[in-house]
């Protein structure tokens, strides 16, 4: 009997255990199941697309000229006989810093000058001349008043021979005048033997020395100047600006640049010059601020960079920097939506802080991967998560 009861509740216990694995069953499968299908989506990084308008400052190399330079040709040929100045001397405006010889300069002056004496000495004997005639003229006509003194004739005779020494007199009086004013293009001539510095400053270079014949432009001598002059004092920087930052540059706005020369040290300068135009062959509009250096410190030639001001009238989009990714075939950043991403196409503009401007087809608001990379394909199904520190 014992074992009978001993056998039922064997028989219990095991229908009992069968019923508790049937109902455990189904919870287990749908974690095995998902330990054994694919992977889940990885987590990125994403923020927004912002709009704004630009306000910053972009580094620009730009050159250091000096606001008058030239290159000194004589206005005559001739002989270099002396030169008082070289490359460093400081000049003053009007100083003789040369001086030429022209011999053939002598034989046009003593020539001009014999034909102004010989139409001087002509005009005075024509005037004489004319003088007498007149005067004879004069009394002739006094005694015509007396019937039967002078035949009339003679009259008229008189009167219009003083009128041949008048327009006679007259003509010499012209070509002495022209004779004195070939004298004086002459003598013009020899002072252009002295060459003089066309403004206050520095000769940056010497070409020639004593003995070289030199010349106008155009004629003999001509292929070399004297000397090329420099202003100390005041000098042009100019600043090749990009197309894409030449728009409502602020005229006589004051820039900060600096020069290698002196590290550590900030110049200024006002915008002064805007070309207008962008050149075709560099795609940058130059602009030139105007540097007054009253202690002549800075040197033309020297490259300097500018930290020129970038502003935008309207709004435009940006991101990251780090949003914008680049597979060497196309730039584009990374939108998700839906938990799905689409590379979009974008060119980039100015940098400003850690944001850029994009363009593209994208809107403010739309959400971007903070860290845009070409491993994350575009289609993928990822789990957005805000970056931290990103736009907003």
């Amino acid at each position: 009997m014992k074992l009978k009861q001993a056998a039922i509740i064997l028989m219990v216990s095991a229908v009992t255990l069968w019923c508790a694995a049937c109902t455990q069953a189904p919870r287990a499968a749908p974690v095995a199941a998902q330990a054994a299908g694919n992977p889940s989506s990885p987590e990125v990084d994403v923020t927004r697309v912002v709009a704004q308008k630009l306000s910053t400052t972009v580094r620009l190399p730009a050159q250091l000229t000096a606001y008058e330079i030239v290159d000194v040709y004589p206005k005559v040929t001739g002989f270099l006989k002396s030169i008082k100045v070289d490359r460093g001397s400081h000049v003053r405006s009007g100083e003789v810093i040369a001086q030429l010889e022209a011999p053939e300069l002598l034989a046009q002056r003593a020539e001009a000058e014999s034909k102004f004496q010989s139409a001087e000495s002509q005009l005075s004997a024509a005037q004489a001349k004319l003088s007498a005639e007149q005067a004879t003229y004069q009394r002739m006509s006094a005694a015509a008043k007396t019937p039967g003194v002078v035949a009339q004739n003679d009259l008229e005779v008189a009167q219009r021979t003083a009128q041949a020494e008048q327009a006679n007199a007259e003509a010499l009086a012209k070509s002495a005048q022209a004779a004195q004013e070939a004298l004086h293009a002459v003598a013009q001539l020899e002072a252009y033997l002295s060459i003089t510095a066309p403004f206050d400053g520095q000769v940056t270079n010497r070409f020639v020395h004593p003995g070289a014949l030199v010349g106008p432009a155009g004629g003999t001598g001509a292929m070399t100047p004297i000397v090329q002059i420099q202003t100390l004092t005041r000098h042009r920087l100019v600043v090749p600006v990009p197309e894409d930052a030449a728009a409502g540059i602020p005229q006589r706005a004051e820039v900060s640049f600096t020069v290698p020369a002196f590290p550590g040290r900030t110049f200024k300068a006002p915008i002064a010059r805007i070309s207008g135009a962008i050149d075709v062959k560099t795609r940058t509009m130059p602009v030139e601020l105007d540097v007054q250096d009253p202690k002549a410190e800075l040197d033309p030639g020297t490259f300097c960079e500018v930290a020129w001001p970038v502003h935008r009238a309207y709004s435009t989009l940006f991101v990251p920097a780090s949003a914008v990714a680049n597979d060497l075939e196309r730039t584009f950043v990374i939108r998700v939506g839906n938990n799905r991403v689409e590379w979009v196409d974008v060119r980039t503009g100015v940098t400003s802080g850690n944001l850029i401007e994009v363009f593209g087809d994208l809107a403010e608001g739309d959400t971007v991967v903070a860290r845009g990379t070409d491993q994350i394909r575009s289609g993928a199904t990822v789990i957005p998560r805000t970056a931290t520190g990103g736009s907003r």
